[in-house]
């Protein structure tokens, strides 16, 4: 078991956490979630010990190991990918050392040599002799091939030092086990393999990450931080969310009666009971909500952004057709073969083994880059909004933001005057002054959301969004999801987040440096259909 007691930590006059009191329990995996800013990383480092709180202590069962995910993806460059996997266990890695140091001591005294068995003795109890083999095999399962394992770790791409470090972490079987954000970097397959690992992990886990599929997949509880507490409930993330938007609506309701309310969160826990049949944490869920109180849901004071698309028309019948779009980065093929036709009610999501053939391809038929060969054509009827990936050369001047969106009103727009605007920017929780700070010293998050309220000034009936999810907080991406779901005009995207694709998208396109795989069908239904697989196999030889 790991608890804060009574864990404060302030910045000046910022208070992040007071008075805070909680246990975490073996065999459970809480998911810590929690806006932006509120303290999510900070409270793992608090655990770890990397933060010490002003007040308070953590206090750890005796003899239980904690591993946390590191993201200094330098500090171990100098070490070989295999080391830094085995130096995720440091008594194991310290016991080696010291043992493998007496034998290379020709000084070396007989009590040495004696205490230097006992050594072996305890390195073969705690799985020494298995350790590379085991470490090994970590790093295969995370897709790093079995010539880099001794690597130097300076010499390997930034995108596999975070598998290294994902690896170190998880050696071992920590009793303890910090992730923060374990999915980043990651693809679909590798994702899916810790989704299975962590599922069946028997000890202690608590991850902050803001993609919802992974969360819900893994965690039995969510840990709230939030007005400087945190507050622990059973189930997964979809759970919690749904089931807090369920109590507010109630509370809302004055009129109901307070049975009825009752038996409407009866039913709400008895449905979501039954869905929990079907995940990888089934057993322990199932358990977690056999044990909960109703009482114990209450509504969420979470702010959440509204993102509302509103077409000025409806898409005609010609949408967009794409020729034969051939476009190649640095003489390597990105795509080749792109022939493909929208259609009314489409809701597209794009894929790729390399994310940059998307955003090429999202690039060009909005007009920013140029195909190698083929073309592209909108129809007549189409008002197109744009989300790119990387947005800096919005903001490169530093207007206020009111001036920055005043730029982008369209045509049809007659009086745009600032309570026109600041509808806009209230919708992505902009309030009073904020609208008057520059946009030049933006968080990553208040660009996105800046971008977004760019886009719905458009009253566009396409939507083309190249990883929508980037810099936003949980509450954000909820509300953009739901959004694209109930958008009635035509969706374009590509997104890490799982359960963005698989709730928006009725429609897959991949594309290949063969040609594209295109087929009528959700998210989950692509990846898991064989005859998918084997011609994903194919095209990308």
């Amino acid at each position: 078991m790991i608890s804060a007691k009574n864990v404060s930590l302030a910045y000046g006059k910022r208070v992040l956490f007071d008075e805070v009191n909680i246990n975490f329990i073996k065999g459970n995996c809480y998911g810590v979630i929690g806006a932006n800013g509120a303290g999510k990383s900070t409270f793992l480092k608090i655990l770890s010990g990397d933060i010490e709180p002003n007040k308070g202590s953590v206090e750890i069962s005796p003899g239980e190991r904690l591993a946390f995910l590191k993201q200094n993806q330098f500090e171990f460059d100098n070490e070989t990918v295999i080391n830094t996997v085995l130096m995720g266990h440091e008594k194991l890695w310290k016991l080696q050392h010291e043992k493998d140091a007496i034998y290379a001591d020709p000084e070396a005294s007989e009590d040495d040599y004696m205490r230097a068995g006992e050594m072996e003795a305890e390195f073969g109890e705690m799985g020494g002799y298995e350790s590379e083999s085991n470490a090994g095999s970590l790093l295969t399962s995370l897709g790093i091939s079995s010539d880099m394992h001794h690597s130097l770790m300076k010499d390997i791409p930034s995108n596999m030092k975070v598998r290294v470090l994902l690896a170190q972490a998880l050696f071992g079987n920590p009793d303890i086990l910090l992730l923060d954000e374990p999915t980043n970097g990651l693809d679909i397959e590798t994702i899916g393999w810790l989704e299975n690992f962590l599922a069946e992990y028997q000890n202690i886990v608590l991850v902050v990450s803001h993609d919802r599929h992974f969360l819900d997949a893994i965690c039995t509880h969510v840990a709230d931080v939030d007005r400087h507490k945190i507050k622990v409930y059973s189930g997964n993330y979809s759970f919690w969310y749904e089931s807090s938007q369920l109590m507010a609506r109630q509370i809302a309701d004055k009129n109901k009666k307070m049975e009825d309310k009752r038996q409407a969160l009866l039913d709400f826990i008895a449905r979501f009971s039954a869905n929990a049949s079907k995940s990888k944490q089934a057993t322990s869920r199932k358990k977690a909500l056999d044990k909960l109180n109703i009482e114990e849901i209450e509504p969420s004071n979470r702010r959440y952004p509204g993102i509302i698309f509103q077409p000025l028309r409806e898409v005609g019948n010609q949408i967009l057709n794409v020729e034969n779009l051939k476009k190649s980065n640095d003489g390597v093929t990105l795509f080749d073969k792109v022939s493909f036709s929208v259609n009314k009610g489409d809701k597209i999501a794009f894929l790729s083994q390399n994310p940059l053939a998307i955003t090429q391809f999202f690039e060009i038929i909005n007009n920013n880059s140029t195909a190698d060969s083929g073309k592209f054509e909108w129809g007549t009827t189409i008002t197109k909004a744009y989300l790119p990936i990387e947005n800096s050369e919005f903001f490169k001047e530093g207007l206020t933001l009111l001036d920055w969106l005043r730029q982008y009103v369209p045509e049809h727009v007659t009086d745009a005057d600032e309570p026109f605007l600041r509808g806009f920017f209230g919708k992505m929780l902009f309030a009073g002054d904020e609208i008057m700070k520059k946009t030049n010293v933006l968080s990553g998050g208040e660009k996105v959301r800046c971008m977004v309220s760019r886009m719905m000034l458009q009253n566009p009936n396409v939507i083309v969004l190249d990883q929508p999810t980037n810099h936003l907080d949980l509450e954000s991406i909820q509300a953009f999801n739901e959004s694209c779901q109930n958008f009635p005009g035509i969706v374009l995207l590509t997104s890490h987040d799982h359960t963005f694709m698989q709730t928006v998208a009725n429609r897959i396109i991949e594309l290949t440096p063969n040609g594209i795989i295109d087929r009528l069908m959700d998210f989950d239904e692509y990846l898991k259909d064989e005859r998918v697989k084997q011609l994903r196999s194919e095209m990308y030889k």
